[in-house]
């Protein structure tokens, strides 16, 4: 008879039995767990240091700004009429203002209509800017981009008064419409003609006075018809002024009340006259910005050392280990990343090579410390040249030379700089004194090729007064082709002794300005100008040949230089540094990135818990194997224990028979 459970046949309790061996056979399987759980917590850490350096590197990219160090403050002492800002290129310094009077835009004033919606006439409303004199207008030039007016002065711009915008109103939207440079609206006045059209200038200053020439409908050249020189049907409520101040008791003349250029680096803003009580602009470094960015840069890199040591640190009286203590990845990003401060930097400003030169110094376990009394000082000495520890920071020792940019395969160094060519504009200089009569269908047209762009323009016949006012009139049509050049183009219309040029505004290879043809072509010139196309500057950076483009001066690995000007041979010693916040974002970005020791690291814990994982799969299929053995053998044990437990049985039985007999 067949055995139905383990133990039945000997009465031993097999399954406990297994069990207990089973627990002996399973031990190594408990290896594999404690390794696994001591690689998953590796792995962990190495997960928080991940974090640390990504919060590290974010933190050293917004320190890795110039600016951030940079900054500068101004104050006022009287705010209401003249305040102030300033750009991190401005001195320092105060200066004393005077505001004898504000600019402001032109404002005219048409007569008035009885109605709104009448019709007053079609036609053509052209709209010229310029400056009145002594009751001579002339004319200004200036851009637009698109149909936006965005500088003093304008080219010459045309409304068309078609019928269904031939009313006042509808003057009013055309003008508006057109983006000419002129705003006009609508007043009632409550007289018996009580409206009237108002247009005002878009821009202030002297040189934007309005002159509206008028052809089409006699009513509508009647109502708006102004030429400061001859008819003025339009009366001036406001005119064209330019501010005027004193700067330290110079005398400063600008068409706008927000000026940027008179102080480098600083913009000016005046609300109101202040004659006889000048306001004081003081403009200073902004140290505390810089005292901010330094404790920040302290902060961040004592977070990341502190992470990397709490991980790694070894407790003497509980003689225990942190989870990654004696890993070699951890001592190598330790090292690494103090020895980041090892090497002084190149390209600075002497003096300001180390952090320790501002006050920043290792303690002894191994964090950073500021000394704010110390970088007061440095601050006080140069405060310019801090940027350079922190940033990436170029610099140039000549004042025509400008440091452009540098590609990420620049060396932190300084490169000179000889220049063998200058760059130069486009030109093309007429070969005799203009002739100052234009007349309409005769020689009232020019076409010209200005860098890669083709356009003609049509001039307003009349006789000018100068060849001066000439050349104005010209550059504004030929500025006035926004659709055509564009707003990244444009040109210069000058004259001298009567003969007039014309020069691209752009420098280099592409700077062209000819003077393709038209039947203006030879009254406005003289007979056949002489054409000359610009050239880009030349010349070598770094002892290595560089590629001009315009007066920008590039070399092999990606320096960048603007030559404004100057002399030709050896210029400028073109400094660049990469600050330590740059140095330490690399860095940590070195770490991060898949050849990085982090990830190094982290792939090899990976793949040792793969291999845990396998051979968890093949100890645990032989257990299964050991498991049926030993259950085979305990069943086998089984049956021969049940067996002769039965033999024993009999022979007893067969023995008590035998004494039975003998007995008897």
């Amino acid at each position: 008879m067949a055995i139905s459970s383990p133990g039945v046949g000997s009465n031993l309790d097999v399954n406990s039995i297994v069990s207990q061996l089973m627990a002996l056979e399973r031990r190594p399987l408990n290896v594999l767990d404690t390794r696994e759980v001591s690689y998953q917590a590796r792995l962990s850490a190495f997960g928080t240091i991940r974090g640390a350096l990504s919060q590290f590197q974010g933190s050293m990219n917004a320190l890795a700004v110039a600016s951030r160090f940079q900054g500068v403050t101004t104050s006022s002492t009287d705010a209401t009429t003249v305040s102030a800002s300033a750009a991190s290129s401005a001195a320092a310094g105060s200066y004393s203002i005077e505001v004898s009077a504000l600019a402001q835009s032109q404002r005219l004033v048409a007569a008035g209509q009885a109605s709104n919606t009448a019709t007053v006439g079609t036609g053509t409303l052209t709209f010229d800017f310029g400056t009145i004199s002594g009751g001579t207008f002339d004319s200004t030039s200036g851009t637009y981009t698109g149909s936006a007016f965005t500088s003093s002065g304008s080219a010459v711009r045309t409304v068309t008064i078609a019928p269904e915008s031939s009313s006042l109103a509808g003057i009013r939207d055309a003008i508006n419409a057109a983006g000419v440079g002129v705003t006009a609206s609508l007043i009632n006045d409550g007289s018996a003609s009580p409206y009237r059209l108002v247009l005002s200038v878009d821009k202030p200053g002297a040189a934007n006075a309005l002159k509206i020439g008028v052809s089409g409908d006699a009513a509508l050249q009647s109502l708006l018809t102004q030429d400061p020189a001859a008819t003025q049907n339009l009366a001036q409520s406001t005119s064209a002024q330019d501010a005027r101040l004193k700067i330290n008791g110079v005398d400063v003349t600008k068409a706008s009340n927000v000026i940027s250029d008179a102080l480098d680096g600083v913009t000016l803003t005046l609300t109101k006259t202040n004659v006889a009580t000048p306001v004081t602009i003081s403009v200073a470094r902004d140290t505390s910005s810089t005292q901010s960015a330094a404790d920040s840069f302290v902060k961040s890199y004592n977070e990341l050392y502190r992470t990397l040591s709490d991980l790694s640190a070894y407790n003497a009286q509980t003689r225990s280990g942190a989870v990654l203590n004696g890993d070699a990845a951890v001592r190598t990003l330790q090292n690494e990343l103090r020895a980041v401060f090892n090497q002084p930097l190149t390209g600075t400003t002497p003096g300001l090579r180390s952090i320790s030169d501002i006050g920043i110094a290792f303690q002894r376990d191994g964090t950073l410390a500021l000394d704010s009394i110390k970088l007061s000082r440095a601050l006080t000495a140069n405060p310019g040249g801090i940027a350079g520890l922190f940033a990436p920071l170029g610099s140039s020792t000549d004042s025509l030379v400008q440091f452009v940019k540098a590609g990420t395969a620049v060396t932190a160094g300084s490169y000179a700089l000889n220049v063998t060519q200058l760059a130069t504009r486009g030109a093309s200089v007429g070969a005799g004194a203009a002739a100052l009569t234009i007349t309409a269908g005769v020689n009232d047209t020019l076409d010209l090729l200005i860098d890669d762009t083709a356009i003609s323009v049509t001039l307003a016949a009349g006789t000018y007064a100068s060849a001066a006012a000439l050349a104005a009139e010209l550059q504004g049509r030929i500025n006035g082709n926004a659709s055509a050049l564009g707003a990244a183009r444009s040109a210069r219309v000058s004259e001298s002794s009567g003969v007039l040029s014309v020069t691209s505004d752009a420098f280099g290879s592409t700077s062209k300005a000819e003077l393709a043809g038209g039947s203006a072509l030879a009254s406005l010139f003289g007979g056949v100008p002489t054409r000359t196309d610009g050239v880009d500057v030349a010349g070598t950076l770094g002892a290595a040949t560089a590629v001009g483009s315009g007066q920008t001066l590039t070399s092999d690995s990606g320096l960048s230089v603007r030559v404004l000007g100057g002399a030709l041979g050896d210029r400028a010693a073109v400094g660049y540094t990469i600050g330590f916040a740059a140095q330490l974002s690399s860095f940590a970005g070195a770490q991060l990135g898949t050849t990085g020791a982090v990830a190094g690291r982290t792939d090899g814990i990976n793949r040792s818990i793969a291999g845990i994982s396998d051979q968890r799969t093949s100890l645990g299929r032989r257990l299964d194997d050991v498991e049926k053995r030993y259950r085979a053998q305990f069943a086998a044990l089984d049956v021969l224990i049940s067996n002769l437990s039965q033999t024993s049985s009999f022979l007893t039985q067969q023995l008590s028979a035998l004494n039975s007999t003998s007995r008897s």
